[in-house]
Protein backbone atom coordinates (compact mmCIF):
# COMPACT_ATOMS: atom_id res chain seq x y z
CA UNK A 1 0.00 0.00 0.00
CA UNK A 2 1.34 3.59 -0.84
CA UNK A 3 1.73 5.96 2.33
CA UNK A 4 -0.70 8.89 1.84
CA UNK A 5 0.32 11.34 3.63
CA UNK A 6 -2.72 14.55 2.50
CA UNK A 7 -5.72 13.74 4.77
CA UNK A 8 -8.61 13.77 3.82
CA UNK A 9 -7.61 12.72 0.28
CA UNK A 10 -9.92 11.15 -2.47
CA UNK A 11 -7.99 7.69 -2.70
CA UNK A 12 -5.71 6.22 0.00
CA UNK A 13 -6.26 7.07 4.08
CA UNK A 14 -3.39 8.28 6.11
CA UNK A 15 -2.52 6.44 9.20
CA UNK A 16 -4.04 8.40 11.50
CA UNK A 17 -7.09 8.09 9.29
CA UNK A 18 -7.07 4.00 10.08
CA UNK A 19 -6.44 3.93 13.72
CA UNK A 20 -9.71 6.46 13.54
CA UNK A 21 -11.53 3.92 12.48
CA UNK A 22 -14.64 2.21 14.25
CA UNK A 23 -14.74 -1.41 14.75
CA UNK A 24 -16.46 -2.35 11.65
CA UNK A 25 -16.27 -0.47 8.61
CA UNK A 26 -18.37 -0.64 5.23
CA UNK A 27 -16.30 -2.01 1.96
CA UNK A 28 -15.96 1.20 0.60
CA UNK A 29 -14.08 2.73 3.54
CA UNK A 30 -11.97 -0.70 3.78
CA UNK A 31 -11.57 -0.36 -0.24
CA UNK A 32 -10.22 2.83 -0.13
CA UNK A 33 -7.67 1.95 2.53
CA UNK A 34 -6.65 -1.14 0.55
CA UNK A 35 -6.55 0.75 -2.45
CA UNK A 36 -8.79 -1.28 -4.08
CA UNK A 37 -11.64 -0.13 -6.71
CA UNK A 38 -15.18 -0.01 -5.77
CA UNK A 39 -15.65 -2.91 -8.43
CA UNK A 40 -13.14 -4.86 -7.55
CA UNK A 41 -13.75 -4.85 -3.67
CA UNK A 42 -17.16 -6.06 -4.19
CA UNK A 43 -16.18 -8.76 -7.07
CA UNK A 44 -13.74 -10.03 -4.49
CA UNK A 45 -16.12 -9.66 -1.06
CA UNK A 46 -18.94 -11.73 -3.30
CA UNK A 47 -16.15 -14.31 -4.47
CA UNK A 48 -15.18 -14.64 -0.27
CA UNK A 49 -11.18 -13.91 -1.60
CA UNK A 50 -11.85 -10.36 0.28
CA UNK A 51 -8.08 -9.67 1.71
CA UNK A 52 -9.74 -9.60 5.05
CA UNK A 53 -12.44 -10.94 6.81
CA UNK A 54 -15.96 -9.59 5.61
CA UNK A 55 -19.11 -10.41 7.41
CA UNK A 56 -22.57 -9.87 5.11
CA UNK A 57 -25.50 -8.06 7.15
CA UNK A 58 -28.41 -8.23 4.87
CA UNK A 59 -27.63 -6.47 1.65
CA UNK A 60 -24.13 -4.78 2.86
CA UNK A 61 -20.79 -5.59 3.79
CA UNK A 62 -18.80 -4.96 6.69
CA UNK A 63 -15.21 -5.73 7.29
CA UNK A 64 -14.18 -5.56 10.63
CA UNK A 65 -11.08 -2.77 11.60
CA UNK A 66 -8.89 -5.37 13.46
CA UNK A 67 -8.13 -7.55 10.83
CA UNK A 68 -7.74 -4.33 8.24
CA UNK A 69 -5.33 -3.08 10.43
CA UNK A 70 -3.54 -6.36 10.79
CA UNK A 71 -3.65 -7.09 7.07
CA UNK A 72 -2.23 -3.08 6.78
CA UNK A 73 0.69 -3.75 9.36
CA UNK A 74 -0.63 -1.33 11.82
CA UNK A 75 -2.17 -3.52 14.75
CA UNK A 76 -0.98 -2.85 18.15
Amino acid sequence: MRENTTAGSAKGMSREDLLALPVAVDLETSNRALGLGRSKGYELAKRGAYPCKVLRLGNAYRVVTADLLILLGLAA
